[in-house]
């Protein structure tokens, strides 16, 4: 079926493409106990997945100080191996990124992960040679500032216009909305329907094989 909308396709990573909002919780709530530190609720961690970690964390414990962050991350990273031991795809990713790939669709990923974080992830599941390009959280600015969209339309030669990106938080949808790109919701992810709607995706998907199925009918 030819293209009708878009050229460029970007991807969240975490609550999107791998099944990882549980143990992002978990890593976060786990981090503040081993430093003695308030444990965030599970909603209020949930809602900063999708930012880089820095920000993420100085967001769910706002009023620690600055001194601690370092330590938080150390104590995140240590305890998501250990509640991630093996990284897990949404059923239906594999099939949904080899038909995009096969119809020629730019791939790429826009993550709050680490450069290092998104390497093991993309290797652990196979992805390997999947993604034309992608942005993580270290390289430069989190969502939901523009940069990674604006970087991977530049590196890509891609307009805006021509570029969605898809992604379970409202950092991600808000990101679109500040590059100018088109946004859709994936619902099985970190935010709820309802945050996610006020941020006026084009589609709101209940599942991969639902996101896969409009991608083929729409994009």
């Amino acid at each position: 079926m030819p293209k009708q909308k878009f050229d460029l396709i970007v991807f969240d990573w975490d609550g999107t493409l791998m099944d990882s909002t549980a143990a992002i919780v978990k890593s976060l709530q786990d981090a503040a106990l081993d430093l003695g530190l308030p444990m965030p609720e599970k909603k209020r961690a949930a809602h900063v997945i999708g930012l880089g970690l820095k920000e993420a964390l100085e967001t769910v414990l706002p009023d620690l100080a600055p001194e601690y962050y370092p330590k938080l991350v150390d104590r995140y990273r240590i305890h998501f191996l250990t509640n991630n031991p093996k990284t897990t795809l949404f059923d239906g990713v594999k099939t949904m990124l080899d038909d995009l790939k096969n119809q020629n669709y730019l791939l790429a990923v826009a993550t709050g992960k680490s450069r290092a974080g998104l390497n093991r992830a993309i290797n652990e599941t196979g992805l390997q040679g999947y993604f034309d390009a992608s942005r993580t959280a270290d390289e430069t600015w989190s969502k939901p500032h523009p940069a990674m969209l604006l970087e991977l339309t530049e590196e890509l030669g891609e307009p805006m216009n021509r570029t969605v990106m898809i992604g379970d938080t409202t950092h991600d949808l808000q990101m679109a909305n500040n590059a100018g790109a088109a946004g859709i919701a994936v619902q099985y992810g970190a935010h709820s329907a309802a945050e996610l709607q006020k941020l006026h995706p084009i589609y709101a998907a209940g599942s991969v094989p639902d996101l896969h199925h409009w991608l083929n009918e729409n994009a």
